[in-house]
């Protein structure tokens, strides 16, 4: 057994050994710069390693220089009191940030959880504005339906919450939001422009769980990333999408299958004319020495866009041809554009194929807008029985709806802003000033009315009242930041603590589930200044709070 595993161990390594190159040579002689499982294993050796954690990561930031992970492990590892470690340990978290650019899984992943992470949070936080104002405003509901029976009808509007939750929630909205005053009024706005954008949402949330199952969508980000070539060899043969056959094509030069790659450039150049087709169909003519092929298109490619890739290109060619002069002369156009990209050429430079001159790969928004553009199976997870384009619908029949009995019902119930008894046009001839009731505002205003006795009876009642809802106010806010906002009425600015709140919360939760390569190293950053931001909007909601208390404004 141990001999059938050193033998593995051999015929892996033997083509490195022959040639006298380490496996890292290997690598990037097959066109790969990215090796991001040997990464992180070299990460979580560093963890146990010490001494050597710095050495260690170097090496793995050597082996796959777009992997965001490492930079962050090294700012961790780097870290110290001392300032010069302060700036070093920033530094590496900014590169960190700035990779997430050239690293379409950790972009595609981090912009799926920020998008769940504030869907979920505003339907969280929807629903907990509804259950706290069901349990103030039923009884108003009641009231009105009591004084007066059409208003029953009224109830219809809960007519859509058969479709699903989110109707439901819609709905129960949708009632409560006759009772609320003018700005309040703006939740309901913003749930209704929610569900307007239905359509667009639930294709985003689709597209999110479903695009890291796709084995094409897979292979072209690994080929394009410099990750690998042999599974999009695999997947990718026989494809008609340009996305798609331009990354085979690509994955298929870099494993030597010149003949297949230049078919298939070729094929993509008579759909459309494309510099970055031309350029690495000139490389695959490069390795078949076909020097002056190769300048020809490489010169097509410059006409049409001179990027420093094609221009380092041609002057490797022309000092292959031993013409020095042009190629000092392509070769300080291509560092005039873009310095970093030749010393990153440079870096790499050997006489293998793959590394003589350069391919180019698709871009980030490329990546992007194929992912946006294939086809997936749109689901509403369960919150809707109705298709996208149905909610929204029936969410425009449902704001109509608002707008007509906002408009229609005029006399409904409120409370009185002191004691919290429950009144209507009906219960009285006339409204009196600030809401009140005709004890409390006797107590208030008409002095002559009430003898001492009564006015004193009435004021202790009216702060045993407050001091309730007061505790009441402080002891929620203590759990949900904002929810004392939403019982005392104040609704909209109690949303503008509490949906932060609920979304820096979920941010860890969904990083886990939309998790890239290691769980345990995926946009640990952003859990970190989601934490922080999640106390501070802690904080400030229960300082706000009681201070508002404290001067009697709640």
């Amino acid at each position: 057994m141990i001999q059938r595993i050193l033998l593995c161990i051999m015929l892996l390594f033997l083509p490195s050994l022959t040639q006298g190159e380490t496996p890292y040579e290997e690598q990037l002689n097959r066109g790969i710069r990215n090796s991001d499982p040997y990464a992180y294993i070299l990460i979580k050796q560093s963890k146990t390693e010490n001494t050597k954690s710095t050495e260690l990561l170097r090496e793995a930031l050597k082996h796959s220089p777009d992997l965001p992970a490492t930079y962050f492990e090294l700012a961790k590892a780097r870290f110290s009191f001392q300032p010069h470690r302060v700036f070093e340990a920033l530094d590496y978290i900014f590169q960190g940030i700035s990779i997430y650019k050239q690293n379409f899984w950790s972009s595609f992943m981090l912009a799926s959880s920020l998008l769940t992470s504030l869907l979920l949070s505003f339907l969280l936080t929807t629903g907990i504005i509804v259950l706290i104002r069901l349990l103030k405003d039923i009884p108003l509901i009641s009231h009105d339906i009591q004084e007066n029976r059409k208003k029953v009808l009224i109830l219809l509007v809960l007519f859509p919450a058969f479709f699903g939750p989110l109707f439901l929630l819609g709905s129960l909205l949708i009632l409560l939001g006759l009772y609320m005053t003018r700005w309040d009024k703006v939740v309901l706005s913003l749930y209704l422009v929610f569900l307007l954008s239905s359509p667009w949402t639930f294709y985003a949330l689709s597209t999110a769980m479903s695009a890291p199952a796709s084995g094409a969508l897979k292979a072209v980000v690994e080929v394009n990333e410099a990750r690998g070539n042999t599974y999009a060899l695999s997947v990718l043969q026989n494809r008609e999408n340009p996305v798609e056959l331009f990354s085979y094509a690509l994955a298929s030069k870099r494993e030597g299958k010149y003949g297949e790659a230049i078919a298939s450039y070729n094929k993509l150049l008579a759909l459309r004319p494309d510099p970055r087709v031309y350029n690495n169909l000139a490389n695959c003519y490069v390795a078949l020495r076909n020097i002056e092929k190769a300048k020809e298109l490489y010169k097509k490619s410059a006409q049409m866009r001179p990027a420093a890739t094609v221009l380092y290109n041609l002057s490797q060619v022309y000092r292959e041809t031993l013409d020095f002069g042009k190629g000092e002369e392509y070769f300080l156009e291509a560092q005039r554009r873009d310095t970093n990209a030749v010393s990153q050429f440079r870096a790499i430079f050997s006489r293998k194929p793959n590394r003589f001159v350069i391919d180019e790969d698709l871009p980030e928004p490329v990546l992007w807008n194929h992912t946006r553009t294939k086809t997936y199976r749109i689901s509403t997870m369960g919150l809707s029985l109705l298709p996208p384009w149905a909610i929204a619908a029936v969410a425009v029949l449902m704001g109509i709806l608002f707008l007509w009995m906002n408009d229609r019902i005029k006399n409904r119930a409120y409370r009185c802003t002191r004691c919290g008894k429950i009144m209507c046009s009906k219960c009285e001839k006339h409204i009196l000033w600030g809401h009140m009731c005709p004890q409390c505002f006797k107590s208030l205003v008409k002095l002559d009315e009430l003898d001492a006795r009564e006015r004193i009876a009435r004021i202790l009642d009216v702060y045993e009242h407050k001091k309730t809802q007061r505790d009441i106010i402080k002891i929620i806010t203590l759990f949900l930041p904002g929810s004392g906002f939403i019982y005392a009425g104040n609704i909209m600015r109690g949303m503008l603590f509490l949906w932060p709140f609920l979304f820096f919360l979920l941010i860890p939760l969904a990083n886990s589930f939309f998790a890239t390569g290691m769980p345990n190293f995926s946009h640990i950053w952003l859990n970190l200044v989601s934490l922080v931001f999640m106390v501070v909007v802690y904080g400030l909601a229960n300082i706000i709070t009681r201070r508002r208390i404290a001067k009697g404004w709640l």
